[in-house]
């Protein structure tokens, strides 16, 4: 039975329908030849984003910070780190793209700051119940000498959530917390001085004619009163997901911080926007998030998990229309970005790690190359045919698989070093990408330097080795979006079609026709001309792990 899905609003905001790209600074293109990427790089390659076709880039951390978690650990959220340039290469880089027609949105970390932050350094120097250390969630330890943590949370990154404190005096004293790493102490956020200066942080980049902000860990911030125990169950994600009452993720409170952000941007016009990282399930929960008074858009997530499957596939598409179309928001869509396995490695495994675990020299799940590219190719070409907002990251349009093999030595994430080499963590999404099949680093910066080392097959992924080779992954994205601008398709409806049975999904989205065959064997190719197709067919028919869309003769 045929059914219509995610109806166009009378709104024409441009975020309901942008494809967003992702720029992870440090890896992305390195001015200077350090051998991290920064902003004068960014500015340099934003004309090559521009010709991608997408609308806006969504850049990763650049504030000043320490490092430890690769920027996400701010001690200044009003100021460029020196690793990435200045105010001044900011303001040229923000110009440059709204030359190009890019909006440009910007992370914010609200849940936690850096140890090195000025506000933690004052909590550190001041005494027990001072309005210094009220700032942050100090609490005093438990067992006869607070010898031992407040509660039994669990680090994201592994290990206790708790650090005990040396007190000015020399004592053994408090303990703060921490959902990530040691360094990154949690805001308390029932404190107005902490809302007030965050109002401050929002207006001074909004000033500076940012066009939105990606919100780091959406769904912390408030935690439950009394901070009580909790343990995870065994398959749980390391960001939460599906499970009821965890004291930490998706406590109603964070919804009233929200509202007050939107009222901020608010006074900014209605074309700034608040995008969230919430790692919240089911989708009818997350859409609390992107209620009309809150943010514009969150991540799917829940999508992103789904593997290349049919069934699962059209479920979770139906439950995103209609979970989000049910408070006005659009739904959004995502295949990888900087915490993830890239797609075009995840797709070809069977099952993925969970959710922050990476993937390493060590570990059991290994990926066919060309599946894993064929389905990621298939899977782009899908969701880009979707009604809604999607999201690219840096390098999945040249292909580029998880970086498998990099040596303990070389790795940096957080997670590898305080699970002792157990959970492989991010690095592998992480690696600088190829721009120039010959040159020095790839053509990610002017020497051979890079922060993570590069593997020989990136010669074969550069940007200029497929630039305008038929066929090649950048050409077929350039593609698909110049086609999903023309077609309307971001802003069209969604209708099931009949022919969609077993491994093979059929739909219409305005006057293009999508037929995506997950299966094994060959699918029914329907009448009309191919626009576009995310590998060759084979006669009249659609190929195992391809994607076609077509138009009326």
């Amino acid at each position: 039975m045929n059914s219509t899905i995610g109806r166009a609003t009378q709104r024409d905001d441009w975020w309901r329908t942008a494809v967003i790209y992702q720029v992870y600074p440090r890896s992305f293109a390195d001015a200077n030849g350090d051998g991290v990427g920064d902003l004068p790089g960014i500015t340099h390659r934003l004309p090559e984003i521009a010709e991608l076709g997408v609308d806006a880039i969504w850049l990763s951390p650049f504030f000043t910070s320490p490092q430890k978690d690769a920027g996400y650990d701010v001690a200044d959220y009003c100021d460029i780190d020196p690793l990435f340039g200045t105010l001044a290469d900011f303001d040229a880089m923000r110009e440059r793209a709204h030359e190009l027609g890019l909006k440009v949105i910007i992370d914010l970390v609200p849940n936690h700051s850096s140890s090195e932050h000025v506000w933690f350094q004052a909590a550190l120097a001041s005494a027990p119940g001072s309005p210094e250390r009220a700032r942050y969630i100090f609490r005093d330890g438990l067992g006869d000498d607070g010898e031992l943590p407040p509660n039994n949370w669990e680090s994201v990154f592994g290990g206790r959530a708790w650090t005990r404190v040396t007190e000015p005096d020399g004592t053994l004293g408090q303990w703060y917390l921490h959902l990530f790493d040691s360094s990154q102490p949690d805001f308390d956020w029932s404190n107005e001085e902490v809302r007030e200066y965050f109002r401050g942080v929002l207006r001074f980049w909004l000033d500076r004619g940012v066009d939105g902000f990606r919100v780091d860990v959406a769904h912390g911030l408030a935690k439950a009163e009394g901070l009580p125990d909790y343990t995870p169950p065994a398959e749980a994600g390391s960001m939460g997901g599906d499970e009821a009452n965890v004291p930490y993720w998706a406590q109603e409170g964070v919804h009233e911080i929200y509202r007050d952000w939107h009222a901020v941007l608010a006074e900014y016009g209605p074309d700034r926007i608040l995008a969230g990282e919430a790692w919240v399930e089911p989708l009818t929960k997350l859409a609390k998030w992107v209620r009309p008074d809150e943010m514009h858009q969150t991540f799917n997530f829940s999508y992103l998990e789904t593997p290349w499957e049919a069934a699962p596939l059209r479920v979770v598409v139906d439950e995103s229309l209609a979970a989000f179309g049910s408070v006005g928001a659009p739904s959004t869509w995502v295949l990888s970005n900087h915490d993830v396995i890239r797609h075009a490695t995840r797709l070809a495994l069977t099952p993925p790690p969970p959710q922050g675990q990476g993937l390493g020299p060590r570990s059991e799940s290994r990926a066919d190359v060309a599946l894993g590219l064929r389905r990621a190719r298939a899977a782009t070409a899908f969701m880009l045919a979707l009604p809604g907002s999607s999201y690219l990251y840096q390098g999945e349009e040249l292909g580029l698989p998880e970086v498998v093999d990099l040596p303990d030595e070389a790795r940096q994430d957080p997670s590898f070093f305080r699970t002792a080499g157990e959970t492989y963590g991010r690095d592998g999404c992480r690696v600088p990408i190829p721009w120039e099949a010959a040159a020095p680093s790839y053509g990610f910066g002017p020497s051979d330097a890079s922060w993570l080392p590069q593997p020989a097959s990136w010669a074969e992924y550069a940007r200029d080795a497929q630039l305008g080779v038929d066929g090649s992954t950048l050409e077929l994205y350039r593609t698909l979006l110049t086609l999903r601008r023309e077609h309307r398709l971001g802003s069209g409806e969604l209708e099931w079609l009949p022919e969609s049975a077993g491994d093979v999904l059929v739909f219409r989205n305005g006057d293009v026709t999508v037929v995506a065959n997950t299966g094994a064997s060959p699918a029914a190719l329907p009448a009309g001309r191919v626009i576009a197709s995310s590998g060759p067919l084979e006669g009249e028919g659609v190929p195992s792990d391809t994607t076609v869309w077509l138009v009326a003769e």
